[in-house]
C-alpha cells in the first residue's frame, strides 16, 4: 500500500472527475467506491447513498477523492507534476501534448505549454475541476522520478520556508532522501536570492516537489488537497499526530505548522467504515465522527 495518498476534496463531482481522469490518463483504474450512510450523510450534509469516497490510480500513483461539499476550493498551492521521460517512452512529447489538450479543455492555463529554460516542453494548467497539473518533458539524462509527484508552493507568510519544510518532513517520516535543489539567483525580485526555485525530496518512498514564490497570490494551502497517512498501528497514528499537529480537526484530520492538511488514519479505515456488515460500519462511522485523533480500538469495538 502507498503509505501517503493525496486526497482531493470535491463538492459533488467526484465520480465525474475520477472518470474524466481515468479517460485522460488512459491507463488509470478505480479500486473502491464508498457511499454515505445515514450518520455520515447527516454530518456532511450529503444525501445518504451518494458517493462519499473513491480510491483510484493514475500512472501507478494512487489518489483518494472525497465528495465533501462546497467548503474548499482547489488552488495552485498544491499541484501535481506529470513527468514525460523520452528515455522511457519515445512518444513522451506526443503523450504530453495529448494529456495537455484534455486537461486544459474548459480549464485555465497558468503557464502555456512551451519551451522554458528548465524544460524543452512544459506547461501548468488548472483543469475544469480546479486541480492543478504541471506537465513537463523530463531531462532524459537526469535522475529518475515518478510519473506523478505532488508539488507544494510556499507563498505569502510561508514564502521562504520551502527548504525548512522539506527538512521538517524528512525528519518526521522514514525512508527520506533529499533530491535536487535549485535556488533563485540575484535579480529575480520579488523572489529573494537563495530561496528555493525548485526542490524535491522523498518521504516514505514518496516523492514531493516544492518551491517558494514571492509573487502576489490570493491563495494558500487548504483542505481541498490533503495527504492521507495510512498507519499500521495506534502507535503509528499517535506518532504522526504528535509530530505534525498544529491545528487538530475532526475525523483524523489536522493542519501542520505550514497549513498543509493531513489525515492520520488506520490503513483499514475503508473496511471499518464501509464493510459488508452495514450495522457495524454505521456504528464505526458514528464513533469516528466524535473523534479528532483516531482511536483504532474504539472503532473496532464499535
Amino acid at each position: 500500500m502507498q503509505k501517503i495518498t493525496p486526497c482531493l476534496w470535491f463538492n459533488d463531482q467526484l465520480e465525474e472527475a475520477v472518470n474524466f481522469y481515468i479517460s485522460a490518463f488512459k491507463n488509470g483504474q478505480i479500486f473502491q467506491t464508498a457511499r454515505y450512510d445515514e450518520a455520515g450523510a447527516k454530518a456532511a450534509g450529503r444525501p445518504a447513498g451518494s458517493v462519499m469516497t473513491m480510491t483510484f490510480e493514475l500512472l501507478g500513483h494512487k489518489f483518494m477523492g472525497l465528495n465533501g461539499g462546497p467548503h474548499f476550493k482547489f488552488n495552485p498551492s498544491v499541484s501535481f507534476f506529470v513527468n514525460f521521460d523520452p528515455s522511457k517512452n519515445t512518444s513522451a512529447k506526443e503523450n504530453q501534448t495529448a494529456l495537455w489538450q484534455k486537461l486544459s479543455e474548459n480549464g485555465k492555463v497558468l503557464m502555456p505549454l512551451d519551451t522554458y529554460p528548465f524544460s524543452k516542453h512544459y506547461g501548468w494548467v488548472q483543469d475544469k475541476y480546479g486541480v492543478s497539473w504541471q506537465l513537463i518533458l523530463s531531462n532524459p539524462d537526469g535522475d529518475l522520478r515518478p510519473d506523478i509527484l505532488p508539488s507544494f508552493m510556499f507563498v505569502n507568510a510561508n514564502c521562504g520556508k520551502a527548504e525548512e519544510a522539506a527538512e521538517f518532513y524528512m525528519s518526521v517520516f522514514k525512508d527520506s532522501e533529499r533530491g535536487i535543489i535549485a535556488r533563485y539567483p540575484a535579480g529575480m525580485e520579488p523572489d529573494k536570492e537563495g530561496t528555493v526555485m525548485y526542490t524535491d525530496f522523498m518521504i516514505e518512498n514518496y516523492w514531493i516537489a516544492s518551491m517558494d514564490s514571492a509573487q502576489k497570490h490570493d491563495f494558500a494551502f487548504n483542505e481541498a488537497v490533503s495527504f492521507v497517512i495510512n498507519c499500521n498501528s495506534q502507535e503509528e497514528i499517535d506518532y504522526y499526530w504528535d509530530k505534525l499537529l498544529a491545528i487538530p480537526q475532526q475525523c483524523g484530520w489536522l493542519k501542520d505548522k505550514y497549513g498543509l492538511s493531513w489525515q492520520i488514519v488506520p490503513k483499514n479505515m475503508g473496511e471499518l467504515l464501509s464493510g459488508k456488515d452495514k450495522e457495524k460500519s454505521k456504528r464505526a462511522m458514528q464513533a469516528m465522527l466524535q473523534m479528532k485523533k483516531i482511536d483504532i480500538k474504539t472503532l473496532e469495538n464499535a
